[in-house]
Order: C-alpha cells, then structure tokens, then sequence
C-alpha cells in the first residue's frame, strides 16, 4: 500500500453495508509512501497514527469528489 499526504484512507467495516471508515491522510512518514499514516477520521475528527491492515485501501486524492448536500 502506497499513499501521500492529501489521499484518503478507506477501511472497510466488517459487515456489508455497515460502517467502515474514511480518514484523511495528512501526513506520510515514509518516502516510498508505506505505512503509518496520521490520518484524521471524518467520523470524529480524531487524529491517529494508523498501520492500515488487508480491510483497508487508499484512494487518491484526485480521485474523490466531495460534495456538500
């Protein structure tokens, strides 16, 4: 797994359409772009150092479209 600040971390919840969670990846400690990440979780603004492990996937930040509903 490979990211850089600004992508988004995306790990999924243990149960088919429940919960899961998405984070913004605001710092990466390693220049190839491994693991661990700071990453602030939009559920609750916590910010964490995280090791993402198989339930987890990066998305980049180009591609995601947030919106305001």
């Amino acid at each position: 797994m490979k990211a850089e600040a600004g992508d988004w971390l995306v790990v999924e919840g243990p149960v088919i359409d429940h919960g899961g969670r998405r984070g913004l990846i605001l710092e990466v400690r390693h220049e190839d772009g491994t693991p661990p990440y700071l990453v602030r979780w939009l559920d609750d603004g916590h910010e964490t150092l995280v090791f993402p492990g198989p339930d987890a996937h990066v998305l980049a930040a180009g591609d995601v479209h947030l919106h305001a509903d």
